[in-house]
């Protein structure tokens, strides 16, 4: 295996002694496990904050083996982990895509849809300015994979509606894409949740 893409970070574990296994996600092959070497080094560790936007070149030399990889900073979302809101809308993105995704399956739409979220997230002046992207991200995602959506998207104006929306949706994504692992992602949502109602 050989690409070189785009990807954003969507979860990283330590690995070894100096090393992290990585989920990346890109546009063409989806979400990828790799091996960063020295990945808890000064150098490496900002880049492997959850949400940056990476240059990946990833290769294989044995089929079937985890790929390593070499990451390059494009867009750092650290500055936003100070702001509680941000941060907790950051580390609930990340870990969904990554915990809900398989392995190699492009997604083409949630790539896209996953880099508006955090832009929106990044750069709206409050919480009510990317809410409503939160709320399509989720859906998109469960559609994605194959549920059905229990919501119909309300209007991006309407923050007590989205907040509505985001509680129905809830049930469905600890359900069935975290079946599995739902305990503790789904802790990370109920943080976000938490500090968005108190905003209502």
């Amino acid at each position: 295996m050989e690409l070189r893409a785009t990807a954003f970070v969507c979860a990283a574990r330590n690995h070894a002694e100096t090393g992290a296994v990585v989920r990346l996600m890109t546009r063409e092959t989806g979400m990828i496990g790799a091996y960063v070497a020295g990945a808890r080094g000064r150098t490496l560790r900002p880049v492997l904050i959850p949400g940056n936007r990476v240059e990946a070149d990833i290769r294989s030399r044995i089929e079937g083996s985890m790929p390593s990889a070499k990451l390059e900073l494009l867009e750092s979302r650290g500055p936003w982990l100070g702001e509680p809101l941000a941060s907790a809308a950051i580390t609930w993105a990340c870990s969904l895509t990554a915990a809900a995704l398989p392995e190699r399956h492009p997604y083409p739409a949630l790539f896209d849809a996953l880099g508006a979220l955090l832009d929106a997230v990044c750069h709206a002046p409050s919480a009510r300015g990317w809410a409503a992207a939160l709320v399509g991200y989720e859906a998109l995602l469960l559609r994605e994979l194959g549920y059905e959506v229990p919501v119909q998207r309300p209007d991006p104006n309407d923050f007590p509606a989205l907040l509505d929306a985001l509680d129905r949706l809830a049930p469905r994504i600890a359900r069935y894409p975290l079946a599995d692992r739902r305990s503790d992602v789904m802790g990370a949502r109920a943080v976000l949740r938490d500090r968005l109602g108190k905003i209502s």
